[in-house]
């Protein structure tokens, strides 16, 4: 069955929620200097070194893509988990994993 815009959007917003979490407490765990602006339907994270990961919806593909400076991933709802359309990695993991990456901070998100 096909999913509704407001399922995704449900869906979204929850990631979204759980990133701006993390990343809230990462700044004040690890004194990590990230800016977070959360607008519509874009989560951007801005690193000490002027870097960015930008998150955001693509409603009418149903879809989350995330630009990191290592290039852009798209990924869709399937079997209750966020998958990348290119090599399934699931999104969180990805995302943790991106931050790591680009800014050394390690962000601290339970399953």
């Amino acid at each position: 069955m096909a999913m509704t815009d407001t399922e995704f959007h449900r869906l979204a917003d929850e990631m979204f929620s759980e990133i701006d979490n993390a990343v809230e407490r990462a700044i004040d765990d690890q004194d990590a200097d990230v800016d977070i602006d959360a607008s519509g339907n874009v989560l951007q994270l801005s690193f000490e070194d002027g870097s960015q990961i930008v998150i955001n919806k693509q409603e009418p593909l149903h879809e989350i893509w995330i630009a990191t400076k290592f290039g852009g991933f798209h990924f869709n709802y399937s079997d209750g988990k966020w998958l990348d359309t290119r090599n399934s990695l699931e999104f969180m993991p990805f995302v943790i994993d991106s931050i790591k990456k680009q800014s050394g901070i390690v962000l601290d998100i339970q399953p």
